[in-house]
């Protein structure tokens, strides 16, 4: 299965880079360095797999040992280890990455305020992996599935959101799925970070 990765690159030196690139495989299987890297898993508020979509695929490459560091996370209220806009983080176990930092997105049609819900979602793991000096994040399109997110709504939140901490990271990833979901996210970047490709 070919995935499509829009890396965006941040240096000091000179303005952000995006890398388009084209890899195959998954999210589970995407590394930068193993030590300061990040995949970003969109969970429930449960924190338990139910074997489908990029959470089955991360959770079945990772080991037994993820669903248990998930379970370790106290309900902050019955059936909630993770509420909407959080972000909660676990070591990568058997992945490539070093850790996984996993969010829960809104459902579009059923949250109050889905914007705020997902900029949060976003804000909520950058914050965590510059708390735990990640340098390298890979997000998928927080949402976009069956979550019913609109895909240019998204990808503004996403891009926006991502440049907001554009001195905290070296490169955010985004590994999307299908051809849809890259060209947009690929023209936002260019329009919001007013980047040449």
């Amino acid at each position: 299965m070919t995935f499509k990765v829009l890396t965006i690159s941040f240096t000091y030196e000179s303005a952000p880079k995006i890398r388009p690139k084209f890899e195959k495989g998954d999210i589970s299987e995407w590394s930068v360095d193993g030590s300061s890297d990040a995949i970003v898993n969109p969970t429930n508020k449960r924190m338990v797999t139910d074997g489908g979509g990029a959470d089955g695929a991360i959770h079945r490459a990772a080991g037994r040992q993820l669903q248990k560091a998930c379970l370790d996370f106290p309900e902050v209220r019955p059936g909630v280890r993770c509420p909407t806009g959080e972000a909660r983080i676990t070591p990568g176990f058997k992945l490539p990455a070093s850790h996984v930092i996993f969010t829960v997105g809104p459902i579009y049609h059923v949250d109050q305020n889905p914007e705020a819900s997902l900029r949060s979602a976003y804000k909520n793991c950058l914050r965590l992996a510059k708390e735990n000096k990640i340098q390298y994040i890979a997000f998928p399109a927080i949402s976009c599935g069956l979550f019913g997110y609109p895909l240019e709504e998204a990808a503004t939140i996403a891009i926006s959101t991502v440049k907001e901490f554009a001195e905290d990271f070296k490169e955010v990833h985004f590994i999307l799925f299908t051809d849809d979901i890259y060209d947009i996210w690929f023209r936002k970047a260019k329009e919001i970070l007013q980047l040449e490709a």
